[in-house]
């Protein structure tokens, strides 16, 4: 994937959803949902060489296992500034992840380009797994994710992550991961999250590239995220 849009960025869409806890902008999701009648929002900045991306992603878990976010991202390129990308997308779970145990969820989304519109490509439909094992006492997860996007104007295209959450002290964890989908080189990120306010406000910061180091290609992010207590009826 490229910092352009990275892939379409609806590849790191597919590969990830949101907490200790895989969240944006991580790539690799976990088998996790927000709290039940609870909503959350994720946003960050990355810079990328030449632009830089904002993104918003608000979610809300209206039954108890099905959260559905909907988002996007504007891109800021030579002084200008667009709408990017579209995200709508709905996550369950098959089995809850439980201490030194393993859980697995299933995502269906849909990402679309408001620039790239030209009557033939309005979006890629997509879907993923998200599988998560926790070891010694949740101090270190392990995420794995397999899926696949519909390039509407290419062909349908396998995706898959590798990622994982390790606990240095009660509220800062080092987060890693490595991603990718066929006919692309694969990427890398790795970097610190902080619960602020533990289960509340979470910050995030992150640096990324693809293999073999292309300067081209790196890109560095901060994060936000804020977790509402159930409020939903």
């Amino acid at each position: 994937m490229t910092p352009r849009r990275i892939s379409a960025v609806t590849a790191a869409l597919m590969l990830a959803m949101p907490p200790a806890h895989a969240a944006r902008p991580m790539i690799t999701d976990d088998a996790r949902t927000v709290d039940a009648k609870a909503c959350q929002v994720e946003a960050w900045s990355r810079t990328n060489r030449g632009s830089r991306e904002l993104w918003a992603l608000p979610a809300c878990n209206f039954t108890g296992n099905l959260e559905l976010t909907l988002g996007g991202a504007v891109t800021r390129e030579g002084g200008g500034s667009s709408t990017s990308d579209v995200v709508l997308q709905g996550k369950t779970l098959l089995k809850p992840l439980e201490t030194n145990g393993y859980g697995v969820g299933l995502a269906i989304g849909y990402g679309a380009h408001p620039a790239d519109y030209n009557g033939r490509n309005l979006g890629d439909p997509y879907f993923y797994v998200p599988a998560s094992f926790s070891f010694a006492d949740d101090r270190v997860v392990l995420h794995l994710n397999g899926g696949a996007r519909h390039v509407r104007a290419e062909q349908t295209r396998a995706t898959w992550g590798i990622g994982s959450e390790t606990l240095i002290t009660p509220r800062v964890f080092l987060i890693a991961e490595t991603f990718g989908e066929s006919r692309n080189n694969a990427s890398y990120q790795a970097g610190l999250r902080l619960w602020l306010v533990p289960n509340r406000v979470q910050i995030d910061a992150t640096y990324g590239n693809q293999y073999g180091d292309k300067p081209g290609a790196r890109w560095f992010s901060v994060g936000l995220r804020l977790l509402s207590p159930p409020f939903l009826k």
